[in-house]
């Protein structure tokens, strides 16, 4: 249960007590998503993230879900991945597999990784290849205003700095609008190069969740929801905006601190 919950231009607030509330009510929410997308598509397509995301996704691992949730229908990609070799400690894809895929029912085929063979733009170019064949199947589906992927869901989490997946403020690939998927090879954190959803993707999708926990997200937070003023530059978590989708926004009470719900409706 949220401790409070409050709605505006679109977007959900979903502020809690504490994470273990927070990732209960997290759990509880992709798994009615996923129902949901099962019973109109047949399919569920998901992208996910790394960093603290998954371990907060660990509760679908457990009673109910696990037994409840149709995992044979779930398609997993990753909104961004560091270019380095699947079982390296940097990657996204082991993170996932360790903390989540091993610990479900999902169908290996239904896993689409990059390939952590090649440079990252020949990586970024061959995911996005693999997405547009999905697309044409309709294992994903395709946004009605633009002809980027529509995903069932994209989960992100956000930096201190105000990124989500691997868009970082001030780069290049912030402001790519073409490309499904582009790459980075001077990334502020380490592993230097990645790929990542460009934010047409991301902002086509049906449903897009952005967790924070923690004060060190809590001027990033208060940034990107309330809005900034004249001295601070536009961040990433701004532009998070689906232009046909639902957003919510998962924060415990640290990382919501400095945000002025008195401008939400509860």
């Amino acid at each position: 249960m949220a401790l409070s919950g409050y709605k505006k231009d679109g977007r959900e607030l979903r502020i809690f007590e504490n994470v273990d509330e927070l990732s209960c009510n997290f759990a509880e929410y992709i798994a009615e998503l996923s129902e949901v997308s099962i019973k109109e598509r047949g399919v569920f397509a998901i992208a996910l993230s790394g960093g603290s995301l998954v371990k907060l996704m660990g509760k679908l691992c457990e009673a109910p879900y696990n037994k409840t949730v149709d995992w044979a229908k779930w398609y997993i990609f990753w909104v961004d991945e560091r270019v380095v070799a699947k079982s390296h400690a940097d990657s996204n894809y082991k993170l996932v597999k360790d903390g989540f895929l091993s610990k479900v029912p999902i169908v290996h085929g239904h896993v689409h990784s990059i390939n952590d063979s090649v440079t990252a733009e020949q990586a970024a170019e061959d995911y996005e290849f693999v997405i547009r064949q999905l697309v044409k199947t309709r294992v994903v589906s395709v946004s009605e205003i633009n002809d980027c992927p529509k995903f069932d869901l994209i989960l992100l989490g956000m930096g201190p700095d105000g990124h989500i997946a691997s868009l970082f403020p001030n780069r290049p690939a912030f402001n790519e609008k073409e490309q499904w998927v582009t790459f980075i090879t001077d990334s502020p954190k380490a592993p230097p190069e990645r790929i990542t959803f460009t934010l047409p993707v991301i902002n086509s999708a049906a449903n897009v969740a952005v967790v924070a926990t923690g004060a060190s997200k809590a001027e990033a937070a208060h940034v990107a929801i309330d809005g900034a003023g004249a001295d601070y530059p536009v961040l990433p978590a701004m532009m998070v905006r689906p232009i046909n989708g639902e957003l919510v926004w998962f924060l415990d009470i640290a990382a919501a601190s400095k945000i002025e719900v008195a401008n939400f409706s509860e």
